[in-house]
């Protein structure tokens, strides 16, 4: 059985500690890329370690799908559900890890971002529905949840919030910014925005453009939702049904692209759930893998919201810098960028390969701009990310290291 093992070394020594998600209303309206503006906007958002004199040792840390703003540290608020609910969390974590921030492992003193070193902020990216404006926030005009009526976001929508937000707190530039997977495109798409206040990125297990088989799954898993009766088009909340059947499939679809066959064979095989035969059941699960993915989608739809899943969903299918920002050119996208880059792939992620981010190096380098690109050999498909901290640790410290930044 494959188990996710964590040395002892990595996410306990050194935390950032207990520490609380706040809050923050934007001054001015979000512009919008689908032509409209969302005012008011709040972020959520936390913080860890000091702030240097000259604000120059600031990195920015972006989230997943279904991540938020608690990256790192013991959550100071309850946490009936925890963001860490993937591939082997039980075996990381325990019961007493249901509080920790969804990268622990990586944001404290002596890990990859040393909070030693680096300011790091992390925030709930706009849709968001863990304190971020998103579909299930207040509509100003009419007073109840935005429902139907929230707009189409895009990546650089999110982005462009994140740089409102850090400018209210005084940041004008960034040591860093750093993301997996949908995260990884926000990384790239500050590259691409602004390019003269991004000192470095790092970019992993992410993507220039979804590959479409990832958009076919992302299309399956809305579908998913949006065919439950319950969602009502989106205006459901308040009706005393919401869409959690439909939300459910979705996120096992999900969590299946995120891990390998090998990962899923190792730690289930054909394993029975419950009996040493067959009980000829269609109704209830029958191997350890359907049991599995039925505790996922049902600890997933106890703390996301379905209408944040599908808008979140929709604006990483959407992102492709090449068609976005080059005339459907990668490498004319990325003319602009000056920020050293960092792209961290994992060998056995087929949902967002290694063949994406040889392609963005491939472009860079053509660009005659610095970057590294290391793949890790690990098996446990997309989820690399999240559980291979302690061997991106040494790339990473030694990547910004080289950058001076926070020393």
């Amino acid at each position: 059985m494959i188990t996710p093992k964590v040395p002892p070394s990595t996410p306990r020594a050194g935390s950032v500690g207990r520490v609380e998600t706040r809050y923050l209303d934007l001054p001015g309206p979000v512009r919008l890329d689908c032509g409209r503006t969302l005012h008011p906007v709040r972020v959520a958002y936390e913080t860890y370690g000091t702030l240097s004199p000259a604000r120059d040792n600031v990195i920015l840390v972006c989230h997943a799908l279904s991540g938020d703003a608690h990256a790192a540290g013991l959550s100071t608020a309850p946490v009936p559900d925890s963001t860490r609910d993937g591939f082997g969390a039980e075996d990381r974590d325990g019961t007493a890890g249901k509080g920790l921030g969804w990268w622990d492992g990586m944001i404290g003193p002596g890990k990859a971002f040393d909070t030693d070193r680096f300011f790091v902020v992390s925030t709930n990216l706009l849709g968001g529905c863990r304190g971020t404006t998103g579909p299930s926030s207040t509509d100003p005009a009419t007073g109840e949840p935005y429902g139907s009526d929230f707009p189409v976001i895009t990546v650089a929508d999110m982005v462009r919030t994140e740089r409102a937000f850090l400018s209210v707190l005084g940041i004008e530039r960034l040591a860093a910014v750093a993301g997996g997977s949908l995260g990884g495109m926000q990384a790239l798409q500050w590259a691409v925005l602004f390019p003269d206040q991004v000192d470095s990125i790092v970019v992993i297990a992410s993507t220039h453009a979804l590959h479409p088989q990832g958009v076919a799954w992302n299309a399956i898993a809305r579908n998913a939702i949006m065919d439950d009766p319950a969602w009502q088009g989106g205006d459901y909340y308040g009706t005393g049904r919401a869409p959690l059947a439909g939300m459910g499939v979705a996120r096992m679809v999900g969590h299946v692209t995120y891990l390998s066959a090998p990962a899923l064979d190792d730690r289930f095989g054909r394993r029975l759930q419950f009996a040493d035969d067959v009980r000829y059941t269609i109704t209830e699960p029958e191997f350890e893998i359907e049991s599995y993915l039925r505790h996922q989608a049902d600890s997933f739809v106890k703390r996301f919201d379905p209408n944040t899943y599908l808008f979140t969903s929709r604006a990483l299918t959407y992102f492709d810098l090449a068609r976005q920002h080059g005339g459907g050119s990668l490498e004319r996208a990325l003319e602009g960028v000056a920020a050293r880059t960092l792209l961290i792939a994992f060998s056995s992620d087929w949902l967002y390969p290694p063949s994406a981010s040889k392609e963005v190096e491939d472009a860079l380098r053509a660009l005659g701009k610095p970057v590294e690109f290391q793949v890790i050999e690990a098996p446990y498909g997309h989820d690399c990310f999240l559980l291979e901290e302690a061997r991106q640790t040494p790339i990473i410290r030694r990547f910004l290291a080289e950058g001076g930044a926070g020393g």
